[in-house]
């Protein structure tokens, strides 16, 4: 306390004692990365082996030191006062502990990314880590520099206040701020453990069979977790945000949409690589792409200069983070130019209407519809440097340039697995594909009578049907003749269906959710009553409350639905210390058929008066299911089996089937 002693709140970066392990974390893996670079021979050519001595014992040391930090940092947000900065911008006592403990910066991120890494490779071909390991540790270092550096977390005051204002109001509003960071930086960092295996394969010159086997495997699990972030994002902000949507086409939504759609490509990519030998530069391009998108994403998250909802940060690192990309950028396209020749594929692809023809169409809608959202994303913030005037791209450009692409990937899902491997004979190619088309028209049937009449849902419901009634087929056709044997030999393949099974029921939900929902705006007084589809809301009364870290006022309604009492709601607007105006929190109904969604538009107490809006919305919660069972289906077929040989059958060679059993990613 006496060497904290001053005049006044300067933010000087005074380490605290015990506390700063940022600059050793730092300087620890820079001599680590040192060490390992020293060893690349000055006469070596890309042409050659190149010969990198990196131990795995080096990531995890270096892992430990983060992890050593993260703890440190939190601690010092739990003390009172709060002497490092950033305890004073964001801490107050009062917030729960598991709050208080999330991981809301670069330091709780970036040691783990290390950590899994060095777990997920620790089977992996011995020649090819020390290359990955490099990647991963140069990475790690720009980290490390932005923690010891331009984002220190560890920065002290002299004088503390007595508490800090905490944490947004917007992220005390719903648990599931817990749980979506964390998702999402997993998400996030795990993209560069790919990374390392692609330029580990570019580094060596060997771009054979074995490469896929890491490089599928450790691009899975993090796609899985940003699938589950995404999916978690969305419902957070149709729970707190009010407006009774999910999905705005926020710069923050887009960053964590963009590296998400190059991924899937990816692992679409990978599963012909592996299965005809072809997109071998196209694979290793997309995995590239998707690291750059991440390092992109937390450009966009942590710079500050994105408006959106979701970004609750203003910070300065935003110059540094874009040389990274830049650098990255450029190391990953020279690394593809002097290994061009190794990226020839061993194979070709011999009909468009094939299995692989389709995959290919695949990954070019996914490559336009990242494009599309990209410059519909950056497009604004490069227009107003060059001009100085302000733009902005809204809902409008983004529906009418991503609904098309989203139905035609839809149908895809459904025709491509349809069709067989390698060239295949009209007879073949028709029996396959016209009885799941039955089935989507029915389903666009069924929905017409029900009341939709949107053409585009009517399509997708159309496709939606078409591509269940092909996934579900796949799916349990060869449990239907081998029994659970056939998921025990094929858990990855099952798995990948799973996955087709939850994206074909979020695009419906999406679909009939966004052009299905009504909504109204009523003024109440206590006891009045308002429809709204098959619901009534009755105002039964509001009152204020006081809490610990904020002044609520609640509004209570009963809802019935065709005369039958259902629940009891209670929206609230809710008044923080910190906030000039109120924030609204709604409540929600949810349903298998559809959301009753109530939000506060004002309230006054004293007259016992509440203007409100009243939404209702079909098929939400099938999203939050349907993103989920994708979930679960990426882990099934990241689920290791044993591996047996190639079997190439007489049906094979025609192109018709190929089974093949083997540890790692999925296969459609």
């Amino acid at each position: 306390k006496r060497r904290m002693r001053g005049s006044s709140n300067d933010r000087s970066p005074r380490p605290l004692p015990h506390l700063d392990l940022s600059l050793r974390l730092f300087r620890g893996r820079d001599d680590r990365l040192r060490r390992g670079l020293q060893t690349i021979r000055r006469g070596s050519a890309l042409g050659a082996p190149i010969r990198l001595r990196l131990r795995r014992t080096d990531g995890c040391g270096d892992a430990g030191d983060g992890v050593r930090a993260a703890d440190a940092r939190l601690l010092g947000r739990l003390c009172r006062p709060g002497r490092i900065a950033r305890s004073s911008d964001v801490g107050d006592h009062r917030q729960p502990l598991v709050v208080a403990g999330r991981l809301d910066s670069l330091l709780g991120s970036d040691p783990r990314r290390l950590a899994g890494a060095t777990w997920l490779a620790r089977d992996q071909d011995a020649e090819a880590m020390p290359f990955a390991i490099g990647t991963w540790l140069a990475c790690a270092a720009f980290f490390s520099f932005l923690i010891a550096g331009p984002a220190n977390p560890f920065l002290t005051i002299a004088n503390p206040p007595p508490d800090g204002p905490g944490p947004n109001p917007l992220l005390q509003n719903h648990l599931l701020m817990i749980i979506h960071p964390p998702m999402l930086y997993l998400g996030y960092v795990g993209m560069t453990i790919p990374f390392g295996f692609a330029c580990a394969a570019l580094l060596r010159g060997r771009l054979g069979h074995s490469f896929l086997r890491p490089l599928r495997a450790s691009l899975l699990l993090p796609w899985i977790f940003l699938t589950v972030a995404i999916m978690l994002g969305g419902w957070w902000a149709y729970e707190v945000l009010g407006w009774g949507g999910y999905w705005a086409w926020d710069p923050v939504e887009n960053a964590s949409l963009l590296p998400w759609l190059t991924a899937t490509a990816a692992l679409h990519s990978a599963i012909v690589l592996e299965r005809r030998g072809v997109l071998k530069g196209w694979t290793v391009t997309l995995v590239q792409a998707t690291f750059l998108l991440t390092i992109l994403g937390t450009f966009m998250t942590r710079s500050g200069v994105f408006n959106s909802v979701h970004s609750f940060t203003q910070s300065s690192i935003g110059p540094t983070i874009l040389a990274f990309l830049a650098a990255a950028l450029l190391f990953s396209v020279v690394l593809l130019a002097l290994r061009i020749d190794s990226l020839e594929s061993d194979g070709r692809i011999e009909s468009a209407a094939s299995r692989e023809g389709m995959f290919l169409v695949n990954n070019l809608l996914f490559l336009i519809l990242t494009f599309t959202v990209l410059i519909g994303t950056v497009f604004p913030l490069v227009a107003e440097a060059i001009n100085g005037k302000q733009m902005s791209v809204g809902r409008p450009y983004f529906d009418a340039m991503v609904v098309p692409i989203g139905t035609a990937l839809l149908f895809l899902i459904g025709v491509g697995p349809a069709l067989p491997w390698g060239r295949g004979t009209r007879e073949e190619i028709l029996r396959a594909t016209l009885p799941p088309l039955a089935t989507g028209v029915v389903v666009a049937a069924i929905g017409y009578a029900v009341g939709v009449r949107n053409g585009w849902t009517i399509v997708t419901l159309l496709f939606g049907g078409y591509a269940a009634h092909v996934t579900l087929k796949e799916m349990w056709l060869p449990v239907a003749r081998s029994g659970t044997s056939a998921l025990r030999r094929g858990r990855r393949r099952f798995g990948s269906y799973v996955v087709h099974a939850g994206a074909v029921v979020v695009l419906i939900a999406i679909a009939v959710s966004s052009t299905t929902r009504t909504s109204r705006e009523v003024r109440f007084s206590r006891g009045d009553s308002a429809s709204i589809g098959a619901y009534t809301v009755t105002f039964l009364g509001a009152e204020d409350r006081a809490e610990p870290h904020r002044q609520s006022t609640i509004a209570r309604f009963a809802v019935t639905k065709n005369g039958r009492a259902v629940t009891t709601l209670a929206p609230r607007m809710n008044q923080y210390a910190t906030m000039r105006e109120p924030i609204g929190t709604p409540d929600v109904h949810s349903t298998l058929a559809g959301d009753l969604y109530l939000s506060i538009l004002n309230v006054d107490v004293a007259q016992q008066r509440v203007a409100l809006h009243l939404i209702v919305t079909p098929m939400v919660m099938w999203i939050w299911i349907a993103a989920l069972v994708m979930g679960l289906g990426g882990l099934l077929a990241l689920i290791p089996v044993r591996r047996t040989s190639v079997i190439l059958t007489q049906s094979a060679a025609k192109g018709k089937d190929l089974e093949m059993a083997d540890s790692f990613g999925m296969t459609s």
